[in-house]
């Protein structure tokens, strides 16, 4: 089989449906199959989208096993080379599967994605470059938004549109819409089980470029991601900060731990003083 595409859904019944009906719609060659892992959402998905998507395999995790460890689980039943994991809030186009394999075929890729557009169908920047601290400081103290350092510099969230307008390689690439070759997935055992949702793709492609994995962006392939469907900016925010210090406790010594703490509270500092979002505040007690 070539494609194994795995949807978590956690009480998002209605936005995962419309996803699978894009799938539907596909317009490629490929043998491939969906598999859609219930995250113990209680609200009926399981039942509803199991009658309405027979041709798919709906399966129930037994509970809220977060992104992480919920893909790990539909990936354990999946047949495919490459698994693609697609967030249930993301719309893709007929040809965008197609274009997206043939892609990742021509340049012989392990681990891709591929364009995300917002509903309006602008750019939605992803990903960007791995979390040294050269490059979080310059995030928390807002230098790489600086017009002219941000088109110098590499930095851990790249948000210029124009990066994503041409095939890129990236540090990282958000879990959006996350290709990897099967047998990759399973040498780096798979998404990090202690991460429950937010970070896991950064510490996924951190892992893989320790081995030597390329991770490539492509720009002709392209879907439309919703966007805080299936989470919350309040979610975001505090599982971003957890994410990092997890990150920093498995890979860095004590003296960068202690430099990354000081760094997120000083960024939660500014947050809260320069863009009034009292999120931060949980934020800064976090990190």
């Amino acid at each position: 089989m070539d494609l194994s595409i795995i949807i978590i859904n956690y009480k998002t019944k209605k936005i995962t449906a419309d996803c699978l009906e894009t799938i539907t719609k596909s317009r490629d060659n490929l043998t491939k199959e969906v598999i859609v892992v219930d995250n113990g959402s209680a609200d009926g998905s399981f039942e509803s989208l199991k009658a309405k998507f027979p041709q798919y395999h709906v399966l129930s995790s037994g509970g809220n096993l977060g992104f992480a460890r919920g893909n790990n689980f539909g990936v354990d039943h999946a047949k495919g080379e490459y698994i693609w994991l697609l967030n249930s809030d993301t719309l893709i186009k007929p040809n965008t599967i197609s274009t997206l394999m043939e892609c990742v075929k021509s340049h012989d890729s392990q681990l891709a994605s591929c364009q995300l557009l917002n509903p309006d169908g602008s750019i939605q920047p992803q990903g960007g470059y791995l979390p040294d601290l050269w490059r979080l400081a310059l995030w928390m103290l807002f230098i790489d938004d600086l017009p002219l350092i941000k088109s110098l510099i590499k930095p851990y969230h790249q948000n210029l549109k124009s990066f994503f307008q041409t095939d890129q390689y990236p540090g990282w690439l958000a879990g959006t819409a996350l290709l990897i070759r099967r047998d990759v997935y399973e040498k780096l055992n798979g998404l990090d089980k202690n991460i429950f949702m937010y970070g896991e793709d950064v510490e996924f492609c951190l892992r893989a470029k320790q081995q030597g994995v390329r991770i490539d962006y492509f720009c002709q392939p392209q879907l439309t991601h919703l966007g805080q469907a299936s989470g919350s900016s309040r979610g975001a925010i505090l599982g971003e900060y957890q994410g990092l210090t997890y990150i920093y406790k498995k890979y860095f010594n004590h003296c960068q731990r202690l430099i990354l703490k000081i760094l997120l509270k000083l960024g939660a500092i500014l947050r809260i003083i320069i863009l009034r979002n009292r999120i931060y505040a949980e934020a800064f007690r976090l990190a």
